[in-house]
């Protein structure tokens, strides 16, 4: 046979093959317009269609991962703020008081609209746009304070008299914090009452976290005696495998940072090839000892950079044992503009080839910390460091001697406290700087 006959055979083949594909997709297609045609048409009690479609997708994504979701509305605009890093709103960091049932300031964002207000941690949020916050659930006070930029907001704070109407703006949230505010609102990056001892905490990995982490570390780098970094990623949840990737490159000079793996060729992930990321020539604190934060929240992302300066001994990794999520989520964007997927489509291993993924009968998953550095706190010592950093991250407001009236004195004592009197998994971190 010519080979002109041969290609076009092949040619011919193909599109039949994709044809035929298609046609089975589309039969699914029109079986799920079938039936939802027929539920409105027929079914004795009326039934909302965008409630039955939500049902269905919630039905097709419990038969995949617990990571895989259909997301639209809130749960989009959610996604899109954290990994941005910025949404339209009024710039407030908010906590339920369960007791007395009311909206708490934990701190305004700085620059925001409502801390050119003059709002500070610990006011109440009493009502929005005249709709009382008592009760109301923390998702929906959230999106009634978020909005378009320009668009106004009416608050009332700690009073019913103190009613304040706030034009929302485009708010960018922070990633990369430090020990404690300045009364600038800047951060001062070295552990008090440790002389020498840098402190990062990385909150999430999105798009502006490394522009943060470079500020960061370039004014660390600048400062005389730098004899320790301690890298506090407890609570972290994740956010972008490219942003995590080059966060482990700032502190490598050589190395692998992590190899992913998606589904084979065959439909087989165990047949597709490692791709394999390593660090480039060039290291940020060269020669400093690293100690890094772990707890059970460090997930994904988190665990990455964990698992990569704890590979390849460029750190020391001190707390509880982390997640275990050990899969890579791609963003799908759908036609509507309105909707997305949120799909598995590889997982990651750590550089030493360990999965770090969390499944049922394995010995070895997540990131541990090393003999001897493993510190589980309790619950209540948990709470105190959590309402301890609180009061050492909160922005002051542009008069810093207008302060809230909301605050309690035994608060601003606990945020006096050194870090190594409050934080038992920092102290340890110290200790081992201190070796």
């Amino acid at each position: 046979m010519p080979k002109r006959n041969l290609l076009l055979l092949c040619l011919f083949t193909v599109v039949c093959v994709l044809a035929w594909t298609a046609r089975d997709r589309g039969v699914h297609g029109r079986h799920f317009g079938e039936v939802l045609a027929a539920i409105e048409r027929s079914y004795l009690e009326p039934v909302d269609p965008n409630a039955l479609f939500d049902a269905a997708m919630e039905g097709v994504f419990s038969k995949l991962d617990e990571h895989s979701a259909f997301l639209d509305g809130d749960a989009r605009q959610d996604l899109d703020a954290a990994l941005d890093q910025e949404f339209g709103g009024v710039g407030l960091e908010l906590s339920t008081d369960e007791r007395a049932g009311t909206l708490v300031v934990q701190s305004p964002i700085l620059n925001s609209p409502a801390w050119r207000a003059g709002i500070v941690a610990n006011d109440r949020i009493l009502s929005i746009d005249g709709v009382s916050t008592r009760g109301l659930k923390f998702a929906e006070a959230v999106t009634a304070l978020r909005g378009p930029p320009g668009t106004p907001v009416t608050i009332t704070v700690n009073d019913p008299d103190r009613v304040v109407t706030l034009d929302r703006e485009i708010v960018r949230t922070e990633s990369v914090l430090g020990d404690r505010r300045r009364t600038n609102g800047s951060w001062d990056w070295f552990v008090e009452g440790e002389p020498g001892i840098a402190f990062i905490r990385i909150t999430g990995f999105g798009d502006h976290t490394l522009e943060d982490l470079d500020r960061a570390t370039a004014e660390i780098s600048g400062e005389p005696g730098l004899c320790g970094v301690v890298l506090d990623l407890r609570g972290n949840p994740g956010g972008l495998l490219s942003v995590a990737v080059e966060v482990c490159d700032r502190l490598l000079d050589e190395g692998v940072i992590v190899s992913t793996r998606g589904r084979g060729a065959a439909g087989d992930r165990q047949d597709s090839p490692l791709d394999i990321r390593r660090a480039t020539v060039g290291t940020r604190f060269p020669g400093v000892p690293v100690v890094v934060l772990v707890d059970g929240l460090t997930a994904s992302a988190g665990e990455i950079v964990a698992a990569c300066l704890q590979d390849n001994r460029r750190a020391v990794v001190v707390g509880s044992r982390s997640f275990g999520k050990g899969t890579v989520q791609s963003i799908l964007p759908l036609s509507d503009g309105k909707s997305l997927l949120k799909l598995t489509t590889s997982e990651y291993l750590r550089p030493s080839s360990v999965n770090i993924q969390r499944r049922a009968g394995d010995a070895e998953w997540g990131v541990a910390p090393e003999a001897k550095h493993e510190i589980d706190p309790s619950a209540k010592t948990l709470e105190a460091v959590k309402a301890w950093r609180a009061s050492r991250d909160a922005v002051l407001p542009p008069d810093t001697t207008a302060r809230s009236t909301a605050a309690a004195p035994e608060e601003a004592q606990s945020a006096a406290a050194l870090p190594r009197q409050v934080d038992p998994v920092l102290a340890r971190a110290l200790e081992v700087l201190a070796k």
